[in-house]
C-alpha cells in the first residue's frame, strides 16, 4: 500500500523540489523527516526510488503556510536533504527555494493576488528572516513566462523580487560571529591562512583561492576532483564552525566555504562555493547576498580583490561557475560597516502539479 500527498514540484531560482502545504505532512518532526526522505529518495546517491536529483541543489524541499505572526502573509519551511545521506536539516535558509513561495502560495489558495503585481511578505522559519517578495499577478493570476533572465537557468521567466529585511546573524550570533572582520587561523599543510567568517544570511567561510594554491577560476568538475583541496577546507570549515559559535558542523550543511579571486568577467568578484562538499554549480541566493556583504565592509579577505567604487549603494556582481549574480546593497550612512538593505532578482517556475507517493509502512496519511 502507498499513501499519496499533495505536492506541487517548482523551479526556485536554481534549485527544485517538491513543495507541500504544512498541514499535508505530519505534524510530528521525526515522522515528517522520514517521510521527505522517502519521497526525495534518499538516502541513495540516485535517490533512484524519489523525487530527488542526485544532487544537493535538487534535493530540497518547501514547507508553506499561512502566516503566524502579525504582517506576515505566509510562513516557510525549508528542508536541506543529501542525496547519499539520512539527514534532513531545517537549520539554514536557502534564497533559491524561497522565490517560489508566493507562485506556490497562490496556486494553493493561501493568498490572493493584489493586482497587476502581488507583495507578500514571507516569514522563513528556519532562522527567523523576513522578506517582502513581489510577483508579477496579471488578470488575478501568477505569472510564469517573461524577460527575466538568472545565469544557471536556460531561457527567460517572469522577475520576482526579493528584499531580504533582517538578514544579519541568519545562523550565527551576528554578521560577524566571531566579533572580527578578519581572522588568522593555523591550517595543517598551509600555515597561517586570513579568512572572512560571515553570516548575512548564511553563515560562509571565505578565503582567498590564491592563498590554498589555487586560481579561483578552476571549473566545478576541477574542483570536484581535487580530494586535497577538499580535506583542507573540511578540516577549515570544522575548525571554524567552533569560532563562529556553532560547535561541532560535520554533520551540517554550514558553514558554506567560499574561494575568492579577483573578478575575470566585469564582476565585481569571482567566487567557488562548497556547499559544504560538493563545489556549487553557480551560488546561492544568501550565499551572493553574504558574499556582496564581505565586499563592501572593510577589512575583509575581499579587499584588494573585490572591484568595487565608494558610496553608500552598491550593486555588487559576484561572479561564479556558470554567470554572475548581481546583489543591490545599501549601506548606513551613519556606520558604512552596516548594511540595511539588500534586494535581488530571482525567477520560478511550476514544473508538476498532483500527489507523490511514499509506502503507507512509512506513513498512513493525515486522514489515518
Amino acid at each position: 500500500m502507498q499513501t499519496s500527498i499533495p505536492t506541487l514540484f517548482m523551479r526556485g531560482g536554481t534549485s527544485r523540489g517538491p513543495f507541500f502545504l504544512a498541514d499535508d505532512l505530519p505534524q510530528d518532526q521525526a515522522l515528517r523527516d522520514r517521510v521527505l526522505l522517502a519521497v526525495m529518495g534518499s538516502p541513495d546517491r540516485r535517490q533512484i526510488d524519489g523525487l530527488g536529483g542526485a544532487h544537493p541543489l535538487t534535493s530540497k524541499v518547501g514547507i508553506i503556510s499561512r502566516g503566524s505572526q502579525p504582517g506576515v502573509d505566509l510562513d516557510f519551511l525549508f528542508a536541506q536533504l543529501q542525496p547519499d545521506k539520512d539527514t534532513v536539516d531545517t537549520t539554514p535558509n536557502c534564497g533559491n527555494m524561497l522565490a517560489a513561495v508566493v507562485p506556490f502560495a497562490l496556486e494553493r489558495g493561501l493568498v490572493t493576488a493584489q493586482g497587476e503585481t502581488s507583495t507578500f511578505r514571507v516569514l522563513t522559519l528556519n532562522t527567523g528572516m523576513q522578506c517582502d517578495v513581489t510577483v508579477q499577478t496579471p488578470g488575478g493570476q501568477m505569472r510564469y513566462d517573461g524577460e527575466a533572465r538568472i545565469d544557471g537557468v536556460p531561457g527567460s521567466a517572469s522577475p520576482i523580487t526579493i528584499n531580504f529585511l533582517d538578514t544579519a546573524g541568519s545562523v550565527c550570533s551576528g554578521l560577524l560571529p566571531t566579533g572580527k572582520v578578519k581572522d588568522v587561523v593555523q591550517l595543517e599543510g598551509v600555515g597561517a591562512l586570513e579568512i572572512t567568517c560571515i553570516d548575512n544570511g548564511m553563515p560562509l567561510v571565505m578565503l582567498r583561492a590564491a592563498d590554498l594554491g589555487r586560481s579561483g577560476y578552476e571549473s566545478v568538475a576541477e574542483l570536484n576532483a581535487d580530494t586535497e583541496l577538499k580535506t583542507r577546507l573540511e578540516a577549515l570549515r570544522l575548525q571554524c564552525g567552533h569560532l563562529m559559535g556553532l560547535g561541532d558542523v560535520s554533520k551540517k550543511t554550514y558553514p558554506k566555504m567560499c574561494l575568492v579571486a579577483p573578478p575575470r568577467d566585469g564582476g565585481s568578484i569571482s567566487t567557488r562555493c562548497f556547499i559544504p562538499h560538493v563545489c556549487h554549480d553557480a551560488i546561492g541566493v544568501l550565499a551572493a547576498v553574504t558574499v556582496g556583504t564581505a565586499c563592501v565592509l572593510e577589512g575583509s579577505v575581499t579587499e584588494g580583490i573585490a572591484q568595487m567604487q565608494p558610496g553608500l549603494r552598491h550593486l555588487v556582481s559576484v561572479e561564479h561557475p556558470t554567470g554572475e549574480f548581481s546583489v543591490d546593497l545599501e549601506l548606513d550612512p551613519e556606520n558604512p560597516q552596516n548594511v540595511i538593505r539588500a534586494a535581488l532578482l530571482r525567477t520560478a517556475r511550476l514544473i508538476m502539479r498532483g500527489e507523490v507517493m511514499i509506502p503507507s509502512a512509512i506513513w498512513k496519511g493525515q486522514q489515518a
